[in-house]
C-alpha cells in the first residue's frame, strides 16, 4: 500500500512539474490571434453587410498574466434602391475603428488546459458616411474562458462574455447628441443597431479562436 501511495506521489509531483515547467514558459512569450467576422441579411431589397477584422497581439508579463491589445475594423454597409431610384445604391455606410487594451489572467486546471479570466476595454470610433453620423464608444468587458496548449506554439480557446459597461455617444451633423448607456450580463459591447443601419455585435458571446504563441 506505502509503495502505491508513493507511486502515486511520485506521478502528481511530476505532472505538477511539467505543468509548472510548461507554465514559466510562457514569460516573455508572445502570442497573436484574431477576431474576423462577417454577416449579412436581406430584408425585401436591402441587404446590409457587416464586415469585422480585429488582431489581437499581446506578451505574457508572468508565468501567469498577459496584456495585449487589439486594434482592427468594422465595416457596417446597407444596400438597396432608394426613392425614386431604379438602380440598387448604398444607402449607408459606416467604417469603425476598433481598439481594445486587454489582461488576462490564466491558472492551471490540468496538463496543458488553462482557465483565464480576462478585462478588456473596447473603444470604438467611426462614422456613417451618408449622415454623417459621428459614433464613439467606450466599454468595459469581463470574459472568461479555456485555453488549451496544442503545442508551445499553438492554443485552441473558448471564451464566455461574463458582463459589460458602455457608453456609446452619437452625434449627428445636424441635431442634438445622443449618448446610450448600456449594462449587460453576457453580452459584448456592441453599437446601437437603433441608429445605425445593419449595426450587431462585436463579438457573439460564445466564441472559438485560435491563438499562436511565438
Amino acid at each position: 500500500m506505502k509503495k502505491i501511495l508513493s507511486l502515486v506521489g511520485i506521478v502528481l509531483i511530476g505532472l505538477t512539474a511539467k505543468a509548472q515547467d510548461a507554465n514559466q514558459g510562457l514569460k516573455g512569450a508572445w502570442f497573436a490571434t484574431s477576431q474576423f467576422g462577417y454577416q449579412q441579411t436581406k430584408t425585401g431589397d436591402v441587404k446590409n453587410t457587416n464586415l469585422s477584422v480585429v488582431p489581437i497581439v499581446g506578451t505574457f508579463v508572468t508565468p501567469s498574466v498577459a496584456v495585449g491589445a487589439a486594434v482592427g475594423y468594422i465595416n457596417i454597409k446597407s444596400d438597396g434602391y432608394d426613392m425614386g431610384d431604379s438602380n440598387i445604391k448604398t444607402l449607408a455606410k459606416t467604417d469603425l475603428i476598433v481598439i481594445e487594451p486587454l489582461a488576462r489572467k490564466y491558472w492551471n486546471v490540468a496538463g496543458s488546459l488553462y482557465f483565464f479570466g480576462q478585462l478588456a476595454v473596447p473603444i470604438i470610433t467611426g462614422k456613417e458616411k451618408e449622415s454623417d453620423l459621428k459614433v464613439n464608444q467606450v466599454g468595459l468587458a469581463l470574459s472568461g474562458g479555456f485555453d488549451y496548449f496544442v503545442t508551445k506554439h499553438f492554443s485552441v480557446e473558448f471564451s464566455y462574455d461574463l458582463a459589460n459597461f458602455t457608453s456609446t455617444t452619437l452625434d449627428p451633423k445636424v441635431g442634438e447628441k445622443t449618448t446610450v448607456t448600456n449594462f449587460g450580463l453576457a453580452h459584448m459591447a456592441n453599437v446601437d443597431s437603433a441608429y445605425l443601419v445593419g449595426a450587431s455585435s462585436l463579438t457573439t458571446p460564445l466564441s472559438v479562436g485560435f491563438k499562436f504563441i511565438f
